[in-house]
């Protein structure tokens, strides 16, 4: 039985929703071949965890990126989650991470939402950090703009994350008007303890045992990197011919490693040269 699993549920007669997730092998492989400080690897896997609830959210087909940008010591966070539930994350650091606080390390910080769905345009969303942890940002976020009213509890210890999301969903029938208050207020009781610990079953009794719950069937979660050796013929295409010549008169051999897997990739001489046009020479020079 996997304990990588989101549920689904919602509160009948009322217009909120909710996901519950927990993550424990998917966070471990997603994270195994980088060496990250305790501190920062908690702040990941907050954000990895609620990557999946918010993307089980969604409508669409496709990936939801997120993000936190800085000058300061953590330059680049970076998660996805698509619609399957596969994930990855990484983290870009300058020099040493100072204090055990996300604030102390973000310096002109930004958050940035993107959406790809497989069909249709992608979508972004940049807006200044506001809050001092991961789902104040986040809440923030989605109420400023998407117009989302959206509570998050999230925690990780380890290898191991979890979360909670409650929403309340806009021009939908409601009956119990008050739902939205008093299961707020509810589950700001949980503790990280139980997030980390209890099924999403025995949570959502122990948080809202009055309440009307309906919970529905989990979905696997899994680590997945879609690094490839054609995403990275595509980079070098991307580069140009003058540029990737100039990489292997420096270095012999076009080496990339993923940031997210670690995956190495090698590329030599021949076989670089050989993805560009003949023309391309005259492309280049006029």
């Amino acid at each position: 039985m996997t304990t990588d699993l989101l549920h689904p549920f919602i509160f009948e007669q009322s217009a909120v929703r909710g996901n519950h997730v927990m993550l424990d092998k998917s966070l471990f492989k997603a994270l195994e071949h980088q060496t990250l400080d305790p501190a920062l690897k908690k702040v990941i896997g907050e954000f990895t965890a609620a990557s999946v609830l918010l993307t089980a959210t969604l409508k669409m087909q496709g990936k939801l990126i997120l993000q936190l940008q800085s000058q300061g010591s953590l330059q680049l966070l970076v998660v996805e989650c698509t619609s399957d539930l596969n994930i990855r994350a990484t983290a870009k650091v300058s020099g040493e991470l100072h204090g055990h606080g996300l604030t102390q390390w973000l310096t002109q910080g930004q958050l940035v939402i993107t959406l790809m769905p497989e069909q249709g345009e992608p979508y972004q969303g940049i807006v200044p950090l506001e809050g001092d942890n991961i789902a104040t940002m986040l809440e923030n976020y989605m109420l400023r703009s998407q117009q989302i009213d959206t509570r998050l509890w999230l925690t990780a210890e380890g290898d191991r994350a979890a979360g909670l999301l409650l929403q309340k969903l806009p021009q939908q029938q409601e009956y119990d008007l008050d739902c939205w208050n008093r299961v707020q207020h509810l589950a700001g009781t949980v503790t990280d303890e139980e997030l980390l610990n209890l099924e999403a079953i025995t949570l959502l009794q122990r948080l809202f045992l009055e309440e009307d719950v309906r919970l529905f069937s989990g979905r696997e979660v899994e680590a997945f990197c879609s690094c490839s050796q054609a995403n990275v013929t595509n980079m070098l295409q991307m580069l140009g011919l003058a540029e990737v010549r100039s990489i292997i008169e420096e270095q012999g051999s076009v080496e990339i490693q993923c940031d997210f897997c670690h995956k190495h990739y090698v590329v030599d001489e021949d076989e670089a040269l050989a993805l560009f046009d003949e023309d391309d020479d005259h492309k280049v020079t006029h």
